[in-house]
């Protein structure tokens, strides 16, 4: 099963560009069917309430039941006091599997990582080049998943991303999805050292296409069973801690059903 690791859905309240005013699903799942795609992980725009982001969001991945995984937003520093609650809500509540944080509005912080560590969930953590702050985290949560995604800058920081390989070495918690990763090099030289077992796709959707981002890791070349561990098996099993039951807390929207079950 092929799974998309990162997604952005929803509306942020900010709007000032792309990624802080709406990302409409549609186009994006179109294009993902036609890629073989069959799960994809989603987690809110830019927003400045990430209790209401993270509810708008349970009710898309209600709508498309089957289809989405919802991973929480939080606001290091905004929601500081109220982390747990707030990502509590989110896993027992609307049945999420992780948490997103990004470098450009706040670095998590020792609140985010005691929470996430409490609640047994991934971090997808974007440090925005910032490769020094996964030394600090890794070996202080050794039991916390942390995914890094762009392998480490979106901003094409090559620096960051070779810094990024040294790290999947080092760290057995530490993970890196491949999403806008243009020096294809580092991906090879990631599979190459540290293994197919540290990288995960993931497309940025729905601004990237996840087509172009799936060609990337098939160019790879690799066995079918390496490819198949980037593709979805290195998240399935990130994801394979058992959670309480879902139980929403707001009524259900009619469903967009694609009888799937991750397993």
């Amino acid at each position: 099963m092929i799974i998309d690791c990162h997604c952005h859905a929803g509306k942020g309240d900010i709007m000032t560009a792309p990624w802080n005013t709406v990302a409409s699903l549609p186009r994006y799942l179109r294009r993902a069917k036609a890629a073989g795609i069959r799960k994809t992980v989603v987690f809110p725009v830019f927003h400045t309430n990430y209790g209401v982001a993270n509810r708008q969001l349970a009710r898309i991945v209600r709508a498309h039941r089957g289809c989405l995984i919802g991973f929480a937003g939080v606001h290091p520093r905004q929601d500081r006091g109220n982390v747990l609650h707030l990502l509590s809500t989110a896993v027992h509540d609307y049945g999420f599997r992780g948490v997103k944080v990004h470098g450009h509005i706040g670095f998590a912080n020792r609140e985010v990582c005691e929470a996430v560590q409490a609640l047994q969930i991934p971090l997808l953590y974007d440090v925005v080049g910032r490769m020094e702050v996964v030394d600090m985290i890794a070996p202080q949560f050794p039991s916390v998943n942390f995914i890094i995604p762009h392998m480490g800058s979106f901003a094409d920081d090559w620096r960051a991303q070779q810094q990024m390989v040294e790290q999947l070495v080092r760290f057995p918690n530490v993970y890196a999805d491949t999403s806008g990763v243009r020096r294809f090099d580092y991906i090879v030289e990631a599979v190459r050292r540290a293994g197919p077992h540290k990288l995960i796709f993931g497309s940025d959707g729905p601004w990237l296409h996840p087509g172009v981002e799936l060609a990337k890791i098939k160019a790879l070349g690799l066995p079918a069973a390496q490819e198949a561990m980037i593709f979805g098996g290195n998240l399935m099993r990130i994801l394979s801690v058992p959670l309480p039951a879902h139980s929403a807390g707001e009524p259900k929207p009619r469903s967009v059903r694609c009888g799937l079950t991750l397993r």
